[in-house]
């Protein structure tokens, strides 16, 4: 009888960006649990203290980096500070973002130009450092680079009030499999997980409200995704069992999309 794979991580070094709350957050709990040393990105210092001790005290590997995903500068900084900790990030998960939800004509540039920095120009930085140097590294021989992007379901189907959002994640899925190709060759898979609605500080405000209840409606099960649920498709992605997964579009939104 063939055996059940398990996600063993341990030896991995994670980066993790947006784990101040969220996704971010979940992710880094879920790597850590499964062994690899996380490094936790984001510009709360105090909640990403308190989850750096968190997963100490269960008996993990952790540190806290201050990062602003869109400053290159503190990008370089974070991966300096993750090699000094742990040595080569060969884990990238680039999931910070911000949403401006309203309709197209009363998105202010400035607002435009933030969700922009964040969740287009980070991820780029993000993933391209980390890629530097894993290459340097000698990742083309190991095979070992692992990067999820954490995309959207509102890159493949027009949610109104969500214009600026939606076009960056249109992007970072775009900017996955031209990473994906690019460094085929490198020992870097680069994957995207395009997660449908679920309860997050971004999606809060909205699930409480009238819209979206109508939203709520559209959905064929009625209901709003579970964290959890993106567990697996994350924990695999990261592991060695991916080896020949790359440029690939993952999305875990029940149903939403139908």
């Amino acid at each position: 009888m063939t055996s059940v794979p398990q996600f063993d991580l341990t030896g991995r070094v994670a980066l993790v960006t947006g784990a101040s709350s969220g996704f971010g957050a979940h992710f880094s709990r879920l790597l850590a649990a499964a062994g690899a040393a996380v490094v936790m990105g984001a510009r709360r210092a105090d909640r990403l203290a308190a989850l750096e001790a968190e997963i100490k005290a269960a008996g993990g590997k952790a540190l806290a980096v201050s990062l602003d995903v869109a400053d290159e500068a503190a990008t370089i900084a974070a991966y300096d500070a993750a090699e000094a900790a742990f040595g080569t990030v060969d884990t990238i998960v680039a999931n910070a973002g911000v949403a401006d939800d309203q309709i197209a004509l009363k998105v202010d540039m400035d607002s435009f130009d933030n969700v922009v920095a964040t969740n287009l120009r980070g991820p780029f930085l993000t993933v391209r450092e980390g890629a530097k140097r894993l290459i340097a590294a000698g990742s083309a021989e190991k095979e070992h680079g692992r990067v999820v992007i954490i995309g959207s379901i509102t890159s493949k189907k027009a949610f109104p009030g969500s214009t600026p959002y939606s076009a960056t994640k249109a992007g970072v899925t775009q900017m996955g499999k031209l990473m994906a190709r690019e460094w085929a060759r490198k020992g870097i898979n680069v994957n995207v997980i395009e997660p449908g609605y679920f309860p997050t500080e971004i999606t809060g405000d909205l699930m409480e409200s009238d819209m979206g209840g109508l939203l709520l409606n559209t959905f064929v099960r009625r209901r709003w995704c579970e964290i959890p649920a993106l567990d697996v498709p994350l924990l695999y992605l990261c592991s060695d069992h991916s080896r020949y997964v790359t440029g690939s579009t993952f999305t875990v939104d029940d149903g939403q999309l139908l």
